[in-house]
């Protein structure tokens, strides 16, 4: 097998370099930020979680970004994998820079600085430093236009549901990020990254809004029995109704739609 991917790789880098179709992206707002770059076509695979446009979700999946395989990367015969710095394990994509695939590492941190990193390096890796040049502007616009929005300072939370249990969003997440974009107070700020919630820590806290991802409402079964389940049910958010559901990548990924999310969450009543 080993002999194999070598022979693979080495030929791949040598044949397929170049050609219309060469990349494999691995994380959602990189390849969101591929077409919006206008450089789609060049798009051969992607990862579970690149979910928008809905085009993306057409290609082949070689499985999540942070969980990859050798294989499963070399048997699309790319040129180019183009990774967020979250994609790994990191011994898998050293080995695929090994067989002689080109293996790009771009910022991939929960901060809007790192958003704006992204584009650019994606851009410079793609030869499209002018359109980059567009798009970065116009996402950078768009985001200080959305945050001279009005907007009522809630406490608020992120949960999803992955597994059938609650996890809220802490400091260093991207949830985070777009509370505080969005004028909110993040209740589980002390806390780091997800972990798990309870009634009695969402009654303690008293959010007077939630959101959450239309992945984890469709796991509750709905928006109705989401907003029944014990944690929210006896929240002031619920009471008021105001439970807001974004899309995963727009929610979770800090890509170029960013002013989006930022928009619909400064709307909150």
């Amino acid at each position: 097998m080993r002999k194999f991917l070598v022979a693979i790789g080495l030929s791949l880098f040598t044949s397929i370099a170049g050609a219309a179709g060469d990349i494999v992206s691995l994380g959602g707002s990189v390849t969101e930020i591929v077409y919006a770059l206008g450089q789609e076509k060049r798009l051969i695979a992607t990862d579970m979680s690149s979910l928008y446009p809905s085009e993306a979700k057409e290609l082949p999946q070689v499985g999540y970004y942070r969980n990859i395989s050798v294989e499963g990367i070399v048997s699309t015969a790319p040129a180019l994998v183009l990774a967020s710095e979250n994609a790994g394990p990191k011994e898998v994509l050293d080995r695929i820079a090994e067989l002689g695939i080109k293996v790009e590492r771009v910022s991939d941190d929960s901060t809007v600085e790192s958003l704006y990193q992204r584009i650019s390096q994606i851009a410079k890796v793609l030869n499209t430093e002018q359109e980059g040049a567009v798009l970065l502007a116009e996402v950078k616009a768009a985001v200080e236009n959305a945050m001279t929005l009005s907007t009522t300072p809630y406490r608020a939370t992120l949960v999803v549901n992955r597994t059938g249990t609650f996890q809220a969003a802490g400091a260093g997440t991207s949830a985070d990020e777009l509370m505080r974009l969005a004028g909110f107070e993040n209740i589980f700020s002390e806390q780091q990254s997800y972990k798990p919630v309870s009634k009695e820590s969402f009654l303690e806290r008293q959010p007077e809004v939630i959101i959450t991802t239309t992945a984890s409402v469709e796991k509750s079964g709905g928006l109705t029995q989401f907003a029944k389940d014990p944690v929210i049910a006896n929240t002031p958010a619920a009471a008021a109704g105001r439970i807001v559901v974004l899309d995963d990548l727009l929610a979770l990924g800090m890509g170029p739609r960013l002013d989006q999310a930022i928009r619909q969450l400064r709307a909150v009543p």
